[in-house]
């Protein structure tokens, strides 16, 4: 089972990475992460729950435990779109500032980047939806892999994936 849960996994890291993009460029950077590299994930996640006292940290880390595999996808080095729009909360792309590293992700980054992160999610879940497999996005995973090094990238969130007689991830 874990063998097709990766599969999966994979075919998940296509629709990502195919996933339509602002402006035509692309940032969105993946990662399959299995085997050992689970375990850690989950181990650390638990850790950083109770170093920082961050909710539900455990909670998600249960999950991660419970995953055959799961998907990272993240920004790196997302150039703002040049729109000028002020989504981003500047009047221009130019105001908005260098990327500085944050308490869990480094920003600012441009909205409409963030917007290609989140169809990049939204097609990996679609696909493990066709494949009857059982996800979830989640913010939790995407900070402390990217602590970890399991991911370089600016702004991470994880997928795992479970197939199971009840859906782990459902009524946590």
């Amino acid at each position: 089972m874990k063998d097709g849960l990766k599969l999966v996994a994979q075919l998940m890291e296509i629709s990502a990475r195919t996933a339509p993009k602002a402006v035509g460029k692309d940032f969105v950077v993946t990662r399959v992460v299995a085997g050992d590299d689970l375990k850690k994930l989950a181990e650390e996640m638990e850790r950083y729950g109770e170093e920082t006292g961050k909710r539900n940290y455990d909670r998600d880390a249960r999950g991660v435990a419970a995953a055959g595999a799961l998907l990272l996808v993240g920004l790196k080095d997302a150039a703002p779109c040049g729109l000028n729009c002020g989504a981003c909360g500047h009047s221009t792309c130019v105001d908005l500032a260098a990327l500085a590293e944050g308490p869990e992700f480094a920003g600012p980054i441009c909205a409409w980047r963030l917007v290609d992160l989140g169809i990049a999610l939204g097609s990996a879940a679609k696909t493990a939806s066709i494949h009857n497999v059982d996800n979830r996005i989640m913010y939790r995973i995407g900070v402390v892999a990217r602590k970890m090094g399991l991911i370089d990238a600016d702004a991470v969130l994880g997928a795992p994936l479970s197939a199971s007689g009840k859906n782990p991830y459902f009524d946590r």
